[in-house]
Formats: C-alpha cells, sequence, structure tokens
C-alpha cells in the first residue's frame, strides 16, 4: 500500500514557475513508476508526465514538454513536478499517481495509487 499526498500549488502569473512535490508512504516507492496528471472543471483527467523506478525514463504530454519536468528522490520518497512558462490552460487540480509496474505508462487506469491533487491556478 501507497499513500500519496502532494503539495505545492497555488496561484501564479502566466509565465511563472511551480514546482509541485508529492511524498510517498511505504518502503516499495522506489520500485514504482510515478506520474502526473490533471483535471480542469468540465475536462476528463488528463496525463502530464511520467518517470520510471529508476528515474532513467521520463515521458511527457505535448502540450508540457519542454516546460515541466519530472523528477524523483527515491531516498526521499519524492516526485516532483517542475513547471515552467506557466498558461492559463495549465490551470487544474493536479494529481500525483503510483504505476506498482514500474514502467512509464500515460493511461491512468495502470496506475494503482492516488494522491488527493493540489490546486494550480495561472492567472492571465
Amino acid at each position: 500500500q501507497v499513500q500519496l499526498v502532494e503539495s505545492g500549488g497555488g496561484l501564479v502569473q502566466a509565465g511563472g514557475s511551480l514546482r509541485l512535490s508529492c511524498a510517498a508512504s511505504g518502503r516499495t516507492f522506489n520500485s514504482y513508476a510515478m506520474g502526473w496528471f490533471r483535471q480542469a472543471p468540465g475536462k476528463e483527467r488528463e496525463f502530464v508526465a511520467a518517470i520510471s523506478w529508476s528515474g532513467g525514463r521520463t515521458y511527457y504530454a505535448d502540450s508540457v514538454k519542454g516546460r515541466f519536468t519530472i523528477s524523483r528522490d527515491n531516498a526521499k520518497n519524492t516526485v516532483y513536478l517542475q513547471m515552467n512558462s506557466l498558461k492559463p490552460e495549465d490551470t487544474a487540480v493536479y494529481y500525483c499517481a503510483a504505476d506498482p509496474t514500474g514502467w512509464v505508462r500515460t493511461g491512468p487506469g495502470y496506475y494503482d495509487y492516488w494522491g488527493q491533487g493540489t490546486q494550480v491556478t495561472v492567472s492571465s
């Protein structure tokens, strides 16, 4: 069992930056792939970024490629999402999720554990 707690969300102007953190409990964190997803009001949850268990492989949605960076620190049981050049369309609740297979995948159905989400609001 893994429990995930996101933090770091907030209100930022367009062009600004935020860094989200996701702290995980459980001794098996370093065997899980981790992903970030987001959900805007009235829209479906969408994939943002994922990182393999070792951190050696990452994958991004086209909409955030070049602006967002996912990373992890297995010693701290934490995964991060550095978000730069933020746009109003990035406004959403951001969730981290854990995939026990350790593989980088984009479908939310592959992820067994989810955090409660953190709100990111980008003003124009």
